[in-house]
């Protein structure tokens, strides 16, 4: 996989993905960005996310179970010092529908363990909880 990204002026700059899609990234106007685009870090949270999600939606598909809603909540934490890197990320799965907590249960573990690339290539720890139709999921992960 190869991506391009150039700069377009202060701190700004553009990414053009290998499947076709532009991504803007700006930094803070205080540090001399003009907050035109994402900052990479918030990137990254939200590439964690998308990742699993991505996981998770198709590995309920291939048990026949649909999820009526899906969300996540994602927090990172950050070292103080340079290079300040995400230390401990942590997500919370929250979905509505006919879902049994067991498969629920598997389809997140299977990402986090297995398939999510993304969190994979961090060096931070990642824990996650879930919620079903806004009741706190039974099992540990």
């Amino acid at each position: 996989m190869e991506t391009t990204i150039k700069w377009t002026g202060k701190m700004a700059f553009s990414g053009a993905t290998p499947s076709g899609h532009e991504i803007k990234m700006d930094a803070a106007e205080e540090i001399g960005g003009e907050n035109s685009g994402a900052r990479p870090t918030e990137l990254l949270l939200n590439a964690v996310a998308g990742c699993t999600g991505i996981d998770i939606i198709s590995i309920l598909q291939k048990m026949r179970l649909e999820p009526t809603s899906f969300e996540m909540q994602v927090k990172g934490e950050r070292a103080d010092d340079h290079p300040k890197r995400f230390t401990a990320i942590h997500i919370h799965y929250a979905l509505e529908g006919e879902l049994p907590d067991d498969k629920v249960v598997r389809a997140i573990q299977l990402s986090k363990d297995k398939y999510c690339s993304v969190s994979h290539s961090l060096n931070a720890n990642i824990t996650v909880s879930y919620s079903i139709n806004g009741v706190e999921g039974k099992n540990h992960l």
